[in-house]
C-alpha cells in the first residue's frame, strides 16, 4: 500500500468510529430521555445514570479536547448531531 492509501484507510476508519460513537451516544440519550424536564429557558434536562454517564462524559471530554471547545460547546454539538430537534427520534417514545 502506498502512503495515500494508508491515509485514506485511516480516514475511513476514523469516520466509521465517529459514526459509531455518535450513534451509541444517541442511543444512550434516547434511552434516558424520558421523562425529561424542560426548563424555563427551553433547555432539556436528561438524567443519564452511571455507567452510561461515564461514556457520555468521556465522549464530551474527547470532543472538547479534539476540537478546542468547552464541554458545553461539545454537548451542544453532540445534541445537534444526535438530531435533538422536533423531528428527532429522541423525541419519540422508545419501543
Amino acid at each position: 500500500m502506498d502512503g495515500d492509501s494508508v491515509e485514506s484507510e485511516r480516514f475511513v476508519k476514523a469516520a466509521l468510529l465517529g459514526v459509531a460513537v455518535a450513534e451509541e451516544t444517541r442511543r444512550l440519550l434516547r434511552l434516558h430521555f424520558s421523562p425529561a424536564e424542560v426548563g424555563a429557558d427551553g433547555r432539556v434536562h436528561v438524567e443519564v445514570p452511571y455507567p452510561d454517564s461515564a461514556v457520555v462524559e468521556t465522549v464530551l471530554e474527547v470532543a472538547a479536547e479534539c476540537f478546542g471547545q468547552t464541554h458545553q460547546d461539545a454537548l451542544d454539538s453532540l445534541l445537534q448531531l444526535a438530531g435533538f430537534d422536533d423531528d428527532s427520534l429522541l423525541n419519540r417514545p422508545a419501543c
